[in-house]
């Protein structure tokens, strides 16, 4: 395939990412070690990349939209938070957790031919497993990136997704190749937290195996060593802070990063993680659909002066049109007040009117402005029908009338009804 130019924005966008990597990749080791590392992760991408490209076709390499890279110490939620996170983004794939892909068909394969599944091969299975169409919209990754190898790849991973991006933006395929986001989530508990966390779940996985095998009702879940053993849930611990910790960290240079403190009830992590995760447009809009509803407000920033501007329109009223004000609070008091009262229990009342003192839009303004300030959410619609006003016995010709009706819909909060026993 003929190499695709590139423009100086392109050379300069590479240059600044490169930089940023960089950074990361310094932050999460010593000189020397991690530029071996470095050079690893690039000669593992490009085997893996050259691979995918070969086999199924530059236009096919349709990544997801949306990156959520779940991370966090041993015990921390990971698996117990992945559901509540895709019902906050909207995902509906199950996260793609990395361990697993271990004890894939492909995995398997490698081991059976007598090879071992190390990081090229686990990115590969990774990077076709991301090409699946359940996860084009998005997808968790559960467990990477864990080292700073696995950092790289995914930084060149979603440089070539945004090289595919540019590519494709302005052709019939755009919708295929969208401008990747990318959210690390990072569950973080202490030493002391932690272990506790693994024996608790060794000791509940243990009597739940027990159970199936004694009522053979069931299914037996992989029980793991560490979490029956105080020492290796510490040392499993300890490794993750010497070792994943670091490359965890350094994703708060390039990405989205959300620390969770995933230290107490679950309620308390899923409103963490809940605030953390509230949908921003600016990040995850591609450029020019954001550019183009911008200038729209937001709901939320409405209710910020609402009260104010409701007092300035009501002050207006009475300063500017004294008189049709007071002729409005008349109609209120007298012909709406006496129905709602009415339908005080249901909360809804509505007031169907003909008056010709409707037809003034500035007097619909004042009836649901009035209303507001009382508490009540009032609706306004003109509704038009029509009636039979003349027969011709000559023609047959039925000649109508229009009718304007007025509708009112005023809500409130009902009252409730006590009743004897409850």
């Amino acid at each position: 395939m003929p190499e695709i130019p590139t423009s100086p924005a392109d050379s300069a966008e590479s240059e600044a990412s490169r930089l940023v990597t960089d950074q990361a990749v310094r932050a999460a080791g010593s000189p020397g070690v991690e530029d071996l590392e470095v050079k690893d992760a690039h000669v593992i991408f490009n085997t893996v990349w050259n691979d995918l490209e070969e086999e199924i076709g530059h236009e096919n390499l349709r990544f997801t939209k949306e990156l959520i890279l779940l991370g966090g110490a041993p015990g921390s939620g990971k698996g117990t938070n992945s559901n509540f996170i895709s019902k906050v983004r909207g995902l509906t794939c199950p996260p793609i957790i990395v361990s697993d892909l271990l004890n894939t068909p492909e995995a398997q394969r490698i081991k059976e031919a007598g090879g071992m599944v190390g990081d090229t091969e686990v990115v590969g299975i990774l990077f076709r497993k991301l090409l699946e169409e359940d996860y084009r919209d998005g997808c968790i990754l559960d467990g990477f990136p864990r080292t700073r190898v696995q950092v790289e790849c995914l930084h060149l991973l979603v440089q070539k997704m945004n090289q595919l991006y540019r590519e494709y933006h302005t052709t019939p395929l755009a919708i295929n190749f969208r401008k990747p986001t990318v959210h690390a989530v990072v569950l973080f508990i202490d030493e002391k937290t932690s272990i506790e966390r693994q024996l608790l779940r060794g000791r509940m996985i243990a009597e739940h195996n027990e159970r199936v095998e004694r009522e053979g009702d069931g299914k037996i879940i992989e029980l793991r060593a560490t979490d029956l053993d105080p020492i290796a849930a510490k040392s499993r611990y300890r490794v993750f802070k010497e070792k994943t910790w670091d490359a965890l960290q350094s994703l708060k240079q390039i990405y989205h990063y959300h620390f969770i403190d995933a230290d107490g009830s679950i309620d308390e992590v899923e409103r963490k993680i809940r605030m953390e995760l509230d949908y921003q447009s600016s990040l995850e809009l591609d450029p020019e659909t954001y550019d183009a509803v911008r200038g729209l407000p937001l709901a939320t920033e409405l209710g910020v002066h609402a009260r104010q501007e409701l007092v300035r329109r009501l002050d207006s009223y009475q300063l500017e049109h004294t008189e049709l004000f007071h002729q409005v609070i008349h109609e209120i008091e007298n012909k709406f007040i006496p129905i709602v009262q009415r339908h005080a229990i249901a909360g809804l009342s509505i007031i169907n009117s003909e008056d010709h003192l409707f037809d003034n839009p500035l007097v619909l303004a004042m009836v649901i402005d009035v209303f507001a300030e009382r508490g009540f959410r009032a609706v306004a619609n003109i509704n038009l029908a029509e009636t039979p006003d003349h027969f011709d016995l000559q023609t047959g010709k039925i000649t109508c009338k229009t009718k304007k009706i007025f509708r009112f819909q005023v809500r409130f909060e009902g009252s409730v009804i006590r009743r004897a026993g409850r």
